[in-house]
């Protein structure tokens, strides 16, 4: 079933971990399985019901819009969000797209591969009226760093700097907010979500939904070749 609610896709980072492949194309644009990495985030956000994304964009942003359009192939609307002369990293990204996202709308990183259900996530975070919502993963530090203490299903610390022995879980890579989480902050601002959600979690209004699937992404060469080895033809289920 569709759903309302956009996508806030943060594809504006400088991808340094995977040059030099992305000295020259922007990191939604790697191939994985022989097609651009974004292709198979939007077939996948079509699959979970989502039919409009905006793509946050920095880096040789304009590189994927001349490739990917309007989204109609994919079935998914596409809009654009431009950081312009200077990054304004992944909170100012979201500030600036702001107009074409609306009250309310997920964020997922540009990097992220996550084969989950976006409409559970969208009644959880409706049923706990708060203003943000965090996928969280049990990760025990195997696939990244954990950075959150899950605990009572609340998210008591997050903290993707500073590890401590009781952090089990990791942000996930997907979130959900309402508008007004951000319109606090002045246009054209320059700072992170993660500050922005730290924040939320201190004033006990990030809720947290713990997923059981594990997570892709193509931020390392390993993460890259490994969601390359689940694509590909005869790989792993999606």
């Amino acid at each position: 079933m569709p759903l309302e609610i956009p996508v806030a896709i943060l594809a504006g980072g400088l991808a340094t971990r995977l040059r030099p492949l992305t000295d020259t194309i922007p990191k939604s644009l790697i191939s994985v399985a022989g097609r651009p990495f974004l292709a198979h985030q939007l077939e996948l956000l079509r699959s979970r019901g989502i039919r409009r994304a905006v793509l946050c964009a920095g880096h040789l942003g304009e590189m994927i819009q001349r490739e990917f359009g309007d989204g109609a192939a994919f079935g998914v609307k596409l809009a654009y969000s431009f950081d312009g002369p200077a990054l304004l990293g992944t909170g100012g990204a979201i500030r600036r797209a702001l107009p074409l996202l609306g009250s309310e709308f997920f964020a997922l990183y540009g990097d992220s591969y996550l084969p989950i259900e976006y409409a559970p996530i969208a009644d959880f975070f409706h049923r706990s009226s708060r203003a943000g919502c965090m996928t969280v993963y049990r990760n025990e530090g195997r696939y990244d760093r954990s950075n959150v203490v899950f605990q009572n299903g609340e998210i008591v610390v997050y903290d993707k700097k500073n590890s401590s022995a009781n952090m089990e879980h990791i942000d996930y890579g997907l979130s959900l907010f309402r508008a007004a989480v951000f319109e606090k902050h002045q246009a054209e601002e320059k700072f992170d979500l993660a500050s922005v959600m730290a924040g939320l979690v201190a004033e006990r209004q990030l809720a947290g939904y713990e997923v059981r699937e594990r997570f892709y992404e193509i931020g390392s060469p390993s993460g890259l070749a490994e969601l390359e080895n689940l694509l590909k033809p005869g790989g792993g289920s999606r």
